[in-house]
């Protein structure tokens, strides 16, 4: 029986353009590309040049820091570039796919035999295990650690996010497998929404699930962290995207490494939003093909409108994006005499406007600001959707301070940047949250190093 964990705190927003329908596969791009950025906390060391052939599985790159954990090619193909920016830093290798596709063998393994230690070994070699994340810190993890607990979540909650059950569907056996794996390396927990029925997550084998029924970010796997098993100083957990669990599934079933993954065309923005099949790496461009009339005036993300990144012309779906959004920016909205209308179209969390008495309308949301950075206003506004047992806008002062005693006091090592997405939304000082905790979970892993 599933173990139900209410949360009071929280905000939901509900935009116009939600993906709806079943999955449709997109056609085959020509190139695609690994981009290290997308790995927080790793450093690359290429281990390709351009010209050389490679299979779907063959590492591109690996953490200079630990050399074990490679990095595998969505596609087989020739390598086509090694894009470098400043100071030489990585920040593509683009490989040229090949019309049919071949993918390095693994060899099929039986779960039930292996050990954690094996399992570890397993996703490494094939270049998966940068699709695991630890808590503190927020980044790529370490294999050597032996973390006290694994959490998976399987909730997707943020505005436009890609529904999870959509997926999963067709893709049940391999989860399981992923599942039983990590079990096999910690305790493993799975969290699901209150509202989500599919058996294969309701009555996951060989892990813990809760049912966190709750207001968006019970999704975030950070919070279901601090409410079921939060990480003190000294420890760590790890955390891995439901879709890395396929992945990691498929290799141990099938000996290959297959990168393809659902990711949710959504938006007020889009023509026709939908759920789309495509492999890490593909371009943001191809995904959007014929759904916009033009990019002028529009918000293009590289994943959800709260966490998400500016999507550029060469920008490719990340190994953690579940979702391409397209928002308008706003830049040529009129608001003339906007203060003293009732406003019923824009949303408001403090009951500013008439939009409140409206319930769950969907809302055509840019990407405007509204207002400058200012002093900070302790007036609660954290706590009210941050459903995790933390100060939030007193670790927000103490990141901001260099207090690093203080921030270890206040609970940093149990907080990840998504975290604070939706409290980075209600903030009325306008200050960029996630980028403040990113900056002080880096300097704080650096002291400690």
């Amino acid at each position: 029986m599933a173990n139900v964990i209410k949360l009071r705190k929280g905000l939901d927003i509900h935009l116009v353009g939600a993906a709806k329908g079943e999955k449709t596969v997109l056609p085959a791009s020509a190139e695609y590309a690994l981009v290290p950025d997308a790995f927080v906390g790793v450093k690359p060391k290429v281990v390709v040049k351009e010209g050389d052939v490679v299979k779907a599985g063959d590492a591109l790159f690996v953490n200079k820091q630990q050399p074990e954990v490679k990095f595998a090619s969505p596609v087989s193909g020739v390598i086509s570039a090694v894009e470098r920016g400043d100071r030489r830093k990585v920040l593509s290798v683009r490989v040229k796919a090949d019309a049919e596709q071949q993918y390095a063998d693994f060899g099929k393994k039986t779960v039930a035999t292996m050990s954690g230690a094996e399992v570890v070994s397993a996703i490494c070699e094939a270049g998966l295990f940068g699709y695991v994340n630890q808590l503190p810190y927020a980044v790529v993890a370490n294999p050597q650690d032996a973390p006290k607990a694994i959490f998976v979540s399987a909730l997707r909650d943020m505005p436009l996010a890609c529904d999870f059950e959509v997926e999963l569907k067709g893709n049940e056996e391999a989860f399981q497998t992923g599942l039983s794996a990590l079990a096999k390396v910690a305790k493993t927990y799975l969290g699901v929404g209150a509202k989500q029925t599919a058996p294969a997550l309701l009555e996951a084998k060989d892990v813990e699930v809760n049912v966190f029924d709750g207001k968006c970010p019970a999704g975030n796997v950070g919070v279901q962290v601090n409410n079921v098993d939060p990480v003190n100083k000294g420890e760590v957990v790890w955390t891995v995207d439901p879709t890395a669990v396929i992945f990691i599934g498929r290799l141990l079933n099938e000996g290959k490494v297959d990168l393809t993954r659902t990711v949710a065309v959504a938006g007020a923005e889009v023509k026709e939003p939908k759920y789309v099949d495509v492999k890490v790496g593909a371009p943001v461009a191809d995904v959007l093909a014929g759904q916009l009339d033009t990019e002028e005036g529009k918000r293009v993300i590289n994943g959800n409108p709260l966490t998400g990144v500016l999507a550029r012309n060469n920008s490719f779906v990340g190994p953690r994006t579940s979702e391409i959004t397209v928002i308008p920016e706003g830049d040529h909205a009129d608001e003339m005499l906007g203060w003293i209308l009732p406003r019923c179209k824009q949303f408001s969390t403090s009951r500013s406007y008439f939009s409140w008495l409206c319930g769950k309308k969907e809302y055509n949301l840019d990407a405007r600001i509204k207002g400058g950075e200012r002093h900070m206003i302790m007036s609660g506004e954290y706590d009210k959707v941050l459903p995790m047992d933390i100060y939030g806008e007193y670790l927000i002062k103490a990141i901001i301070a260099g207090d690093i005693d203080r921030q270890e006091a206040l609970g940093i090592y149990e907080v990840s940047p998504e975290d604070f997405a939706v409290a980075e939304f209600v903030d009325s000082s306008k200050l960029e949250l996630q980028k403040i905790v990113r900056q002080g979970l880096d300097i704080l892993r650096k002291e400690n190093a």
